[in-house]
């Protein structure tokens, strides 16, 4: 398809769901009225012939509320480009919470928050060129807050665990925060309860001729969560023409430290709260698998034979019916929490992962720098959490995270490739989320 059509096509999508129509129509003789969040609201003296019936008011008296609680999906698109910053909601702290809209040429529309550095949404299109949001993920800050499973943040100091919260560098010891708890195994997970997931990123837009983005950076004092040394990230994020988010982390510190940054997008690629994933296809470039034993690892190991067998592309849900005999899935909760070691050199950039929903079209392909990549399948979530979408939960398997990163306890792990990051160095990383629609 031309690309100007696609990109119509797709800006079409996005206005409708942005609720515009319904203003356009607008009689000429009633002016529209807007409401304090900027929506439109039927004038209070129009002819009763004009009522909208009794259901389409809730609908709109819903999205009305939803923006008055600070939810960033707004009423007009941005055009392509960045956003300006829209109110998330307030944290309990008091600390409010922003979002940017960063709209590409080629029709990929994705929302940020300075909140943990989030992706808040991610409009991709299917093979009619329809829109839908196919991330995980609520509405506000608060709901972010509270909820956890670290739904769409970036990671740091420290992606996935470390063995007892400890390890030693340069015949040092530290002492980590135990965050995370398996079978009584307690261990360091995602750089502790006050990570990066939690700080308030400082963000400012990015411009590159058709390329549109926000850069990211934040400073990890000394100490913080019991990591050694002062570490300034900047990690930024671009909407490529081409429908590609792109993402690169730097870093650097002052004191010898480890860093292992990833990102924890769940992705539903019939779009968020459409239901689980489990019909969708995966595949993953990768021969071994980390063993673990409660989640820490143990050895990497062959997948052939195994349930962690994605070398050919396959239903996610293929391996349901051994997840309550396979010791390896029953380690993650009955499902995939594990490791794939990935066949491309590592600082090179190589495929990870590419996922398919047969129904739509949609694609989505994960390529990467770094040496490996965890598959979590959402496992967790029961049904009972809200969805974006008004009246919709999360059931079990809603979405799968895909987090490119070094392996799991790396600093206590001579054999694997090495997360230590000294002064004088500086940490860099790139990863790709292509979306696409199978031909």
């Amino acid at each position: 398809m031309k690309k100007s059509v696609f990109a119509m096509a797709a800006a079409m999508a996005v206005a409708t769901s942005f609720g515009q129509g319904a203003e356009k129509t607008a009689p000429a003789a009633v002016p529209a009225v807007k409401d304090a969040a900027g929506a439109s609201v039927a004038p209070a003296k129009a002819p009763a012939s004009r009522q909208l019936p009794p259901e389409v008011l809730k609908r709109l008296e819903e999205r009305r509320a939803m923006r008055r609680a600070g939810n960033p999906f707004g009423p007009q698109m941005t055009g392509r480009g960045v956003s300006a910053p829209r109110s998330m909601g307030k944290l309990k702290d008091g600390r409010e919470a922003r979002v940017w809209r960063v709209q590409g040429a080629g029709g990929l529309v994705l929302d940020f928050s300075d909140y943990g550095g989030r992706l808040v949404r991610c409009y991709a299109p299917d093979k009619f060129g329809n829109l839908a949001d196919v991330t995980l993920g609520w509405n506000t800050a608060a709901e972010y807050e509270a909820n956890g499973f670290s739904m769409g943040t970036l990671i740091g100091r420290f992606g996935n665990r470390i063995a007892k919260g400890k390890f030693t560098l340069d015949g040092k010891e530290y002492a980590l925060a135990l965050n995370n708890d398996n079978n009584g195994e307690k261990c360091n997970l995602h750089g502790g309860p006050d990570g990066w997931d939690t700080k308030l990123w400082d963000v400012k837009p990015l411009r590159e001729g058709p390329v549109a983005g926000l850069t990211m950076t934040y400073v990890s004092k000394d100490g913080e969560m019991g990591f050694p040394g002062t570490v300034t990230v900047k990690v930024t994020y671009r909407v490529l023409p081409n429908n590609v988010w792109s993402v690169d982390y730097e870093a650097t510190t002052d004191k010898p430290t480890v860093i292992n940054p990833t990102h924890h997008s769940y992705w539903n690629l019939a779009g968020e709260s459409s239901g689980d994933v489990l019909g969708q296809r995966l595949q993953i470039f990768a021969d071994e698998y980390t063993e673990v034993k409660n989640l820490i690892p143990v050895k990497n190991a062959p997948v052939k034979g195994t349930p962690f067998d994605f070398t050919q592309p396959k239903e996610i849900g293929a391996a349901l019916k051994e997840a309550a005999a396979n010791a390896q899935l029953k380690e993650g909760s009955g499902w995939y929490d594990h490791n794939f070691v990935l066949r491309g050199e590592m600082g090179k950039l190589h495929p990870a992962a590419s996922m398919c929903d047969p129904a739509s079209g949609r694609t989505l392909e994960v390529w990467t720098t770094e040496p490996g990549m965890q598959m979590y399948g959402a496992q967790a979530m029961d049904g009972t959490m809200n969805a974006k979408r008004a009246g919709r939960k999360l059931p079990r398997y809603a979405g799968i995270a895909l987090e490119t990163q070094h392996f799991p306890d790396s600093p206590n792990r001579p054999d694997f490739p090495t997360t230590v990051l000294r002064p004088g160095e500086t940490f860099k990383s790139h990863t790709e989320y292509r979306f696409g629609v199978a031909k």
